[in-house]
């Protein structure tokens, strides 16, 4: 009896040690954003971030992707992984102005003078000191990544000139730097959310909009606006967001791996949206969009137009961050 005694108490230990461990031991991460399948942003995710993760962890990390805004719009999103019920997501760096002021700074007009620029000023001490305001929000940001350069579409015709928006009703995100841009250069903006921007299009709600060349051909704004016109007034960023509280639960060997799948993943998903970039312009004008350039003497009609926005912005913005993301471009 002592025998049998000892070996069902060893038992019971091992599986009372075991047991926890196993549970403690592995981890779901739901990824959520707006873009569809075909940009960038998702196939890194699918096979960078997510393939990565999952194979170093061996398992006790899984990842679920959620396109095509399956959990909401980005802000419903980054909401979402606040509260914790979603574990991270992949935004617009725009849509982090709701949450802290700050980030505007990204949006200023014409601030980069190309992506070289922002990758400095994102992956330096700029980027540094905003991602660190996002701690007390319950928010880390792991990395940034890239929807390009914005440009304009709409159906009235090409963008040449500052008097060619206006009067023009042109949809914005909710950010007030990009609406106080359009309001400089005489435009109506429309602030809405991304996924009913195509109905709005279609039903003439809206005029016209400002977007990557990816996710005007990806969500397929050809086929209702006629023009594009290639204003690069604003080099958008996006956001690598996971919850903190979550990050900081994961053991130390684990949080490795999330934040070395995270640059992994900025590195091909820049090198994703650069060539989607060309490509997806080249389908544009072969689905029958009108694109045109604007020449260096017209972009310094705009740059001209909307310099009055920084001095607008620049305290609630701090004229320091200001001067961080300029010095990049040196």
């Amino acid at each position: 009896m002592k025998k049998v005694f000892g070996v069902l108490f060893l038992a019971f230990f091992l599986v009372s040690l075991g047991l926890p461990a196993m549970a403690a031991d592995t981890y779901k991460i739901k990824l959520a954003y707006v873009v569809p399948e075909t940009q960038s942003t998702h196939i890194a995710a699918k096979e960078v971030f997510k393939k990565y993760v999952e194979e170093k962890s061996g398992g006790r990390i899984t990842v679920e992707l959620y396109p095509n805004g399956q959990l909401g719009g980005d802000r419903q999103a980054i909401e979402a992984v606040q509260l914790g019920t979603i574990q991270m997501t992949i935004p617009a760096a725009a849509v982090l102005s709701g949450f802290e002021p700050k980030f505007q700074v990204f949006d200023l007009p014409f601030l980069f003078k190309d992506k070289k620029a922002a990758y400095k000023a994102l992956d330096g001490e700029l980027g540094e000191k905003l991602n660190a305001m996002l701690i007390p929000l319950g928010l880390r940001n792991l990395a940034y990544g890239e929807n390009g350069y914005r440009h304009i579409t709409n159906n009235r015709g090409p963008i040449k000139t500052p008097a060619d928006l206006k009067g023009l009703k042109i949809r914005t995100m909710e950010n007030p730097v990009h609406m106080a841009t359009f309001r400089r250069l005489g435009a109506n903006p429309t602030p809405m959310s991304f996924g009913e921007l195509y109905t709005a299009l279609q039903q003439k709600t809206v005029d016209a909009q400002e977007n990557p060349i990816p996710l005007i051909y990806t969500t397929k704004f050809y086929e209702v606006q006629k023009y594009c016109s290639l204003t690069g007034h604003v080099y958008a960023a996006t956001v690598v967001l996971i919850n903190d509280a979550f990050f900081n639960k994961l053991p130390k060997d684990l949080q490795k791996i999330v934040v070395e799948g995270a640059k992994k993943y900025r590195e091909e998903q820049r090198k994703m949206a650069s060539k989607q970039d060309m490509e997806m312009l080249a389908q544009l004008k072969k689905a029958g969009m009108q694109v045109n350039e604007l020449t260096p003497a017209e972009k310094k009609a705009f740059i001209q137009a909307t310099l009055p926005v920084y001095d607008e912005f620049k305290d609630k913005l701090g004229a320091d961050l200001v001067e961080l993301a300029k010095k990049a471009n040196n």
